[in-house]
């Protein structure tokens, strides 16, 4: 009996032996004496575009919807509640969309008539509401012109869901000619949902154009500026670059409806209000209400970029319809006006300000130039068709801006036949920066983490535009910010950073959703009418895009790159100016992970930082409710003498910061 206890305790023995044997650390080397190559400032960016009510209703903002009466159905927006819902009701009063001119960029106002002393009312519901903030301030303008002086007075007041007033100011309207009146008004509560109501006091017709309501608070102050809290979430990236305005808004269902930044520019009234190519394109998500106003227009992008201290990267149509819808081209022979188009953005931007539109652009508030250095041809257009157009605007670029860097595409998709062709092109037009996108699951980007280990460092560069992990699959409603999605993002991001010789930009996509009113998920920010909040996909991008470094150094196991061995995943760099090593590293597997860290040449101090984002369920996201649930957490970390020794949690993206000396 003692003989066979003692055989099972050896028994015993051996096997818990064997299995403290396989579970040692994984030894990774750092070479910190040699810069393999330079990070690009470009490498971590924002990519934005105006989907999921991201401008009007989003960044932009203005409150009022349909603020120009300009929407397809020009009283779009507001309800009028004097108004019975099979007729007008005469007694009371009424409000009819007026026409000037099919030529003008503003052709529509709204003429009220008031027949009842006691009033008439409009009210506008906002994007999906109004959010409005106790004691806040809110700037009110409209144009009037009131016909013979009936109308005596306008009352402005913020309602809620149940008609309560919770905030009110008014207006005088003196003049029978169109004029600008302007008020204030101040929250009295907090509500997502009020509503903005104009009772107009009096009897007679009165004419309406451009009424338009801006938080005072908006960024940087600016009158009838950005929304703070959003631009705030962008800043806190400390991005690269901001490519804008899109993706497939680009390129127009049709050439008609594409975008042209000609008409985002000059005094806000006179840009032409249009349809956004996303109000029907989903119909699981259909938007009839969805217009561009171009309040957020090509100068304020330019703004934007400035202050949030990021390269501007602009993406212009080269002739081609979304090919997803009608495909439509411009012939080769007709393209000037599009070349044309990319050769006055540049002189807009860098211009002096005794050019055309340079001339512009000071106008505008801006006599200095924006330094613009990129340019996109295209936003994802595949085919012969794109090539032969590339080449055009290739050609007249160059020949009178030879220092701009111009952004090729090549096409929607990493792979198939499509990219091929492309990447074949390109190459052989020694096209200089080729714009990359993929939008795949979870697994690809964990499986694609070596994907450029073996680009060709002597061709283009690679601009990684559009990706993000879908969680389902592509342009499924059903997609999710998990943070399975996030983890897998920052997996193939640490392949991103160690091939930075040939990978210059990188942006996750799309950039910003409203709450009630997205078209495409996942997204990185998601935000109401009055909060905002990154998901977990935001803060990977953050914690790559904030510790980039300058110098890219080699991060191996047994000599090779870690890209997925043993679930482990990173990269490495230096930053020469906070003098510190940096480690990115990724563990997706579902326990925690020892890891040791030799570096060679670099003298270290006694203290660094080590900052985790962790989850321990892959389905985990964060909400309006639990907006930080998956966010990073930083401490001290006690600098070792020899091997630097740490723990990676399960499903873990952990930065290493170093001291050097």
């Amino acid at each position: 009996m003692k003989n066979n206890i003692l055989t099972k305790f050896t028994i015993c023995s051996l096997l818990l032996s064997g299995v403290y044997a396989n579970a040692q650390k994984t030894t990774l080397e750092v070479d910190a004496a040699n810069t393999i190559t330079k990070i690009q400032p470009t490498m971590f960016g924002l990519f934005f575009e105006d989907i999921n009510f991201a401008a009007d209703g989003g960044l932009y903002a203005e409150m009022i919807k349909n603020r120009s009466f300009e929407f397809d159905k020009p009283l779009m927006g507001w309800e009028q509640p004097n108004t019975k819902r099979s007729s007008l009701n005469k007694e009371s009063g009424s409000a009819t969309p007026i026409k000037l001119s099919e030529n003008k960029t503003n052709s529509n106002f709204c003429r009220v008539e008031v027949n009842n002393a006691k009033g008439y009312s409009l009210i506008n519901e906002g994007f999906r509401g109004m959010g409005v903030k106790k004691d806040s301030k809110y700037n009110l303008s409209l144009k009037a012109a009131n016909q013979n002086g009936g109308i005596k007075k306008i009352i402005i007041q913020f309602i809620d869901k149940d008609q309560k007033v919770i905030g009110e100011t008014s207006i005088v309207p003196k003049s029978d000619q169109w004029t600008n009146y302007t008020a204030q008004i101040t929250a009295n509560q907090t509500e997502a949902k009020a509503k903005l109501k104009l009772t107009f006091e009096g009897t007679g017709t009165i004419d309406l154009d451009m009424i338009s309501l801006f938080p005072e608070d908006t960024w940087k102050n600016r009158k009838n500026g950005l929304r703070k809290d959003l631009v705030q979430l962008l800043y806190d990236m400390k991005p690269g670059f901001l490519r804008f305005p899109g993706g497939c808004i680009v390129e127009g269902r049709t050439l008609s409806d594409r975008y042209q930044w000609k008409k985002s520019v000059g005094n806000v009234e006179e840009r032409k209000t249009m349809m956004n190519r996303w109000n029907v394109e989903f119909n699981h998500k259909l938007t009839p209400d969805y217009f561009q106003s171009f309040g957020l227009g090509y100068f304020e992008y330019f703004q934007l970029s400035e202050d949030i201290g990021a390269e501007p990267l602009p993406i212009l149509s080269c002739g081609m319809a979304c090919q997803y819808n009608t495909g439509e081209l411009a012939p080769i022979d007709e393209l000037d006006p599009y070349v044309q188009d990319a050769l006055d953005l540049i002189e807009f931007a860098n211009g002096a300000v005794t050019t055309t539109w340079g001339k512009m652009r000071s106008d505008m508030g801006h006599p200095k130039p924006f330094n613009l250095k990129y340019i996109g041809v295209g936003n994802e257009q595949w085919g012969p068709d794109y090539i032969d157009r590339y080449k055009v605007f290739e050609k007249a670029i160059k020949a009178k801006y030879p220092n701009i860097i111009i952004v090729s595409g090549s096409g929607p998709s990493p792979d198939g036949e499509h990219f091929d062709y492309a990447m074949e092109e390109l190459k052989k037009l020694n096209a200089e920066l080729v714009d990359e996108h993929y939008y795949k699951s979870p697994q690809w980007f964990r499986e694609n983490a070596g994907r450029y280990d073996n680009y060709d460092r002597k061709g283009p560069k690679i601009f990684a535009g559009e990706y993000a992990a879908q969680s389902v699959s592509g342009a499924n409603p059903n997609n999710r910010n998990n943070w399975e999605c996030a983890f897998s993002e920052a997996a193939f991001m640490t392949g991103l950073e160690r091939n930075a010789a040939v990978v210059h930009l990188t942006s996750y996509a799309p950039l910003m959703a409203h709450e009630d009113a997205w078209q495409w998920t996942p997204d990185m920010i998601w935000f109401n009418n009055l909060e905002s909040y990154g998901s977990a996909n935001y803060y990977v991008q953050q914690l790559f895009s904030t510790n980039k470094g300058t110098d890219l150094l080699s991060i191996t196991k047994e000599g090779k790159p870690l890209t997925g061995q043993n679930n482990l995943y990173a990269s490495a760099v230096k930053d020469a100016d906070s003098k510190e090593i940096i480690i990115k590293l990724v563990n997706t597997a579902t326990t925690p992970q020892d890891v040791n860290l030799d570096l060679k040449g670099a003298k270290l101090g006694s203290k660094g930082t080590i900052i985790n984002l962790a989850s321990s369920n892959v389905q985990d996201e964060n909400t309006f409710a639990d907006p930080k649930k998956i966010s990073p957490k930083q401490s001290e970390y006690k600098i070792t003498k020899g091997k630097q020794e740490l723990t990676l949690p399960a499903y873990s993206v952990t930065v290493l910061k170093l001291k050097m000396i």
